[in-house]
């Protein structure tokens, strides 16, 4: 669903400002942002608590390995993040990689392939819904990510960025971004576009129609 968030496009010369824009944005606005996600975070880890526990079961008595995945990515501007997802896929399943890249359907660094045979038959209920993604709530909590930013990025991906493609993290990442609610791109160029969109027009009310829009994202289990 491309949900409409009144979102203005930037063209492509003008977002090498986009870092000077996010820096004249008043520190009173970040710090609510911070404050409301420390709130919501804090509330959903409760809240959520035997959702997260009845996942953390159900992965164990599944398959083999570890109940959690450490997420190898980077936050702002590169620096490496300690973030974790719920495991869905097999152990060793980095190993068969190279076997799928012919398979994959997203451009440049970015790996991107529907029915991934490494995903475990729960792995694909939870990533259906984004359920894998619940422990980045903890990363939301200690203020190493926020609830809408634009998303973490792998560190060998970082590795094969570009300049104007790393402008992307010059902000705090996000567990829900732009890309969730337009469509989901596969082409990398167009992700980061719209990353950067979202830095140059962010408000704390763009936040919550991003987590409204999320919402609808989650429950239509479109996700892969």
């Amino acid at each position: 669903m491309d949900y409409e968030l009144g979102v203005q496009p930037i063209e492509i010369e003008k977002i090498g400002y986009t870092r000077d824009r996010y820096k004249r944005i008043l520190a009173v606005e970040l710090f609510l942002k911070r404050i409301m996600d420390a709130i919501l975070a804090c509330f959903l880890l409760i809240f959520l608590f035997p959702l997260l526990t009845c996942i953390s079961v159900i992965i164990k008595l599944t398959s083999s390995g570890p109940i959690l995945f450490n997420w190898p990515v980077v936050g702002k501007e590169g620096k490496p993040l300690s973030a974790y997802k719920f495991r869905t896929m097999i152990v060793g399943a980095d190993a068969l990689k190279p076997s799928l890249l012919d398979k994959n359907e997203a451009t440049g660094p970015i790996f991107k392939m529907k029915n991934d045979p490494r995903i475990t038959q729960i792995g694909h209920v939870l990533r259906r819904f984004s359920l894998d993604e619940l422990p980045q709530l903890w990363s939301i909590l200690k203020g190493d990510m926020s609830l809408v930013g634009p998303r973490p990025v792998l560190t060998y991906e970082w590795d094969q960025f570009n300049e104007w493609q790393r402008q992307k993290l010059s902000v705090k990442p996000g567990a829900v971004s732009l890309w969730h609610v337009k469509g989901q791109p596969r082409d990398i160029d167009e992700w980061v576009k719209l990353d950067l969109e979202y830095i140059q027009n962010w408000s704390l009310w763009l936040d919550i129609k991003i987590l409204i829009g999320a919402v609808w994202y989650v429950l239509s289990g479109k996700n892969y």
